[in-house]
């Protein structure tokens, strides 16, 4: 009895409206019945035989296996409680003893910070709220700059070619990640009964593989730039639209090979909560090794590409405007891929388990820095390009002079038409004496 009223108390504080799955009655009601299931099971098992001094039972918050007489047997606090306390159970002659310690006192670390009443909002809440609203700006801001790029880039027929395509598809693969961030934030919270609860549906699964796979199209999109590049200071004549057909294919479809090997990995090994928990390192290093490789073999191309470009400086038929626009282009995706695969590879391998403090700065600055990438590229890119800034100044040129002519034109019919009035005015006057001496004599 005192069980049933500990548990009323528990769910009592769910007065609100709640989804089913986060529901604590529901959760309860599917524990009680794998318990009565893995109790007929054992008792199926041992038919015949003698049974052991206390026989297992489901006491409403905890289902208890059966016991040797004397033996402590140990469960862990409910699981809608979201706490690591333990509650503990003696099997004497007469039976089970009372749970101890009571579960208000061993599950209190859960009642307290854990468990709260329905609109409370954590301490440790307010916090991921804060840098939500952080990283949701960053993101914003890098979708604005990258729609503008790729706009900027479709709209002169001059900036038209293979490079800019394959800035397009850079820029794209940063659009689809921001859009993907804000998705999973509505999906995952869209409401605060969501913190409370383990269960998610394979809609949120499947935003969060969509977000990795944007992530992953980032680094083989620069690996594609590494590539074209090395390809153009290397090679003097090579089609570039086939190459091009070979791009999308590695910038696009690699990353789905990958994705989907670890989506049937996670499905099969740790299908927990939205997939973003870790229990298993080595289905992470499905993500984390390829990247890895992306950024690596990118490093050794502009290794390449610097080693060409000195060497085609020194010979004295080199064309310098061309290998201006060739280092212009090295300097800004060697800068993306050092600043990116440092960024990957410091987070990669930092250590999961560190302190509460540690952890809300490593995380508040990791996610500042991945929500301000796409905007980075975008200034690199397009704003900074040089052949960007002469359309645009090409585009203001003419504007200007199509306005000056404009004006002129509009000054020089506006003396003409004053001249032709003038020449009006004096045709009307009278030319000679006759004319002069007959209007005299007229009445």
């Amino acid at each position: 009895m005192r069980d049933l009223a500990l548990l009323t108390v528990f769910l009592d504080v769910y007065v609100q409206a709640i989804p089913p799955e986060c529901d604590p009655h529901n959760i309860l009601v599917r524990e009680e019945e794998n318990c009565n299931s893995e109790l007929q099971r054992y008792n199926l098992s041992r038919s015949g035989l003698a049974q052991p001094g206390c026989s297992g039972m489901w006491d409403y918050l905890n289902c208890w296996p059966h016991a040797l007489v004397g033996e402590t047997v140990s469960q862990p606090c409910p699981k809608f409680l979201q706490t690591k306390g333990r509650v503990f159970r003696n099997c004497t002659a007469e039976g089970w003893t009372e749970a101890f310690p009571p579960h208000e006192i061993a599950c209190e670390y859960a009642f307290n910070d854990t468990f709260h009443f329905p609109g409370e909002i954590p301490e440790s809440h307010q916090y991921f709220l804060y840098v939500k609203t952080m990283y949701t700006v960053g993101y914003a801001i890098s979708l604005v700059s990258l729609a503008v790029a790729v706009v900027i880039l479709c709209l002169f027929r001059k900036l038209h070619c293979t490079r800019n395509y394959i800035h397009i598809q850079l820029f794209l693969s940063f659009i689809l990640r921001a859009i993907f961030i804000f998705i999973r934030d509505s999906v995952l919270f869209s409401n605060e009964d969501f913190y409370h609860c383990e269960s998610y549906t394979m809609g949120c699964k499947l935003v969060l593989m969509s977000s990795h796979y944007c992530i992953m199209a980032n680094y083989s999109w620069l690996l594609v730039e590494g590539h074209y590049l090395h390809t153009l200071v290397r090679v003097s004549f090579f089609s570039e639209k086939k190459y091009f057909w070979w791009y999308i294919v590695l910038g696009w479809g690699l990353p789905m090979v990958v994705m989907t090997a670890w989506g049937l990995a996670k499905y099969l090994h740790e299908d927990e909560g939205c997939w973003d928990t870790k229990k298993h390192d080595w289905i992470w290093w499905i993500l984390r090794v390829p990247v890895l490789l992306f950024i690596i073999i990118n490093l050794l191309f502009f290794v390449s590409i610097i080693r060409i470009l000195v060497g085609k400086l020194r010979t004295p038929d080199a064309h310098g405007n061309e290998l201006n626009q060739y280092k212009r282009l090295a300097k800004s995706s060697f800068f993306l891929v050092s600043l990116f695969g440092l960024h990957y590879i410091l987070f990669a391998f930092f250590p999961d388990k560190v302190s509460d403090l540690t952890y809300k700065i490593r995380n508040s600055v990791e996610l500042a820095l991945a929500s301000a990438q796409g905007f980075v590229v975008a200034v690199l890119y397009c704003f900074l390009n040089s052949e960007v800034q002469y359309e645009f100044q090409r585009k203001w040129r003419r504007w200007r002079l199509k306005k000056h002519l404009h004006g002129e034109s509009r000054q020089h019919h506006g003396s003409l038409s004053h001249s032709g009035a003038a020449l009006t005015q004096v045709s009307l006057l009278p030319r000679g004496p006759g004319q002069r001496q007959a209007s005299q004599t007229e009445p």
